[in-house]
């Protein structure tokens, strides 16, 4: 690594900007941030960063807005510093679900995101696992976009499950979960379920043999849980053995943790992109595995102007 790359972290999660910082040998940028009394984020960069190659690491995850917000303040501190260049490393990105106009008189709230990030000054974004592939063009800057399944899949062929099958839990997720199942050469279902609200959703047919077969739902991101247990009891009442689940931001909120412990899941399977609350880390379902390596050989290429394709899934 040369020395005219720098990598910062916001306060969102600092752990696996450490780890990232590890993979790479680099120190960690310092900077100071801190708030108000009515909450105002300040930020002042306390390094030289002139004509340098600046990398900001946050999850845009709870809290959501502080957390975004803190970002964009820290960008514009490179910029107005004169960093060469600015790339927000967002491992999970927030308001991602709200992609579409879906209902009269709503937002694109992750166009809009998109557009505050570019305006604010980053001038090249990597992110992980984007709720669907399509926001990479919501971006006026480019996006690089990698994929937590390489880390995965991994976990899945050291378990070595007999009989597997991989499992979408919506047709919109048949894309991932077929690219899993081909990996793992194995038999791919679809679950075909209804939305009935936010977070709630009601499970109508199995498409595809599961009876007998370890299972796992293959998913980019667990939230209330609420769709996930549904998903394993629809399984398991269709004659599933063992019912797996892997993800990769573990939102788990409200009553995610309590569902995920009460549920027929053997195993949860989520990365670090979203640091787990302490009630999470007590859960002996949930099973968390490192993107570190991932992130950190991303911005290893991105700074010697390689490619990134290799991290693909």
């Amino acid at each position: 690594m040369t020395n005219d790359i720098k990598v910062f972290t916001g306060t969102s999660n600092k752990n696996l900007s450490d780890e990232i910082c590890l993979s790479l040998g680099l120190p960690i940028g310092q900077a100071s941030i801190s708030r108000f009394n009515d909450g105002e984020v300040y930020v002042q960069i306390l390094e030289n960063v002139r004509g340098e190659d600046v990398f900001v690491i946050q999850s845009t995850c709870r809290p959501v807005d502080r957390s975004l917000m803190e970002l964009l303040v820290m960008i514009d501190a490179f910029k107005r510093a004169s960093a060469r260049r600015i790339t927000a490393v967002l491992p999970y990105f927030g308001y991602a679900r709200q992609d579409r106009k879906d209902k009269p008189r709503v937002p694109i709230s992750a166009k809009l995101v998109a557009d505050i990030l570019s305006t604010a000054g980053a001038t090249r974004a990597l992110t992980m696992d984007l709720h669907v592939p399509q926001i990479q063009g919501f971006f006026d800057i480019p996006v690089d976009h990698l994929f937590a399944g390489p880390v995965l899949i991994q976990y899945l062929q050291d378990l070595g499950l007999p009989d597997l099958t991989i499992v979408s839990p919506d047709a919109g997720g048949t894309e991932r979960a077929r690219a899993f199942a081909k990996k793992l050469n194995t038999t791919l279902a679809v679950i075909d379920k209804r939305r009935v609200g936010p977070n709630e959703a009601e499970v109508v047919n199995i498409i595809g043999e599961v009876a007998g077969k370890n299972v796992v739902i293959v998913d980019d991101l667990v939230d209330t849980a609420g769709t996930l247990v549904k998903s394993a009891d629809a399984l398991v009442g269709q004659g599933a053995k063992n019912v797996y689940a892997c993800c990769t931001h573990p939102v788990l909120s409200g009553l995610a943790i309590n569902r995920i412990t009460d549920s027929n899941l053997t195993e949860l399977l989520v990365t670090n992109t979203i640091p787990l609350l302490p009630e999470a880390e007590e859960c002996k379902k949930i099973k968390v595995l490192s993107v570190a390596g991932l992130l950190g050989q991303a911005i290893k290429s991105i700074h010697e102007e390689s490619s990134v394709s290799s991290l693909f899934i």
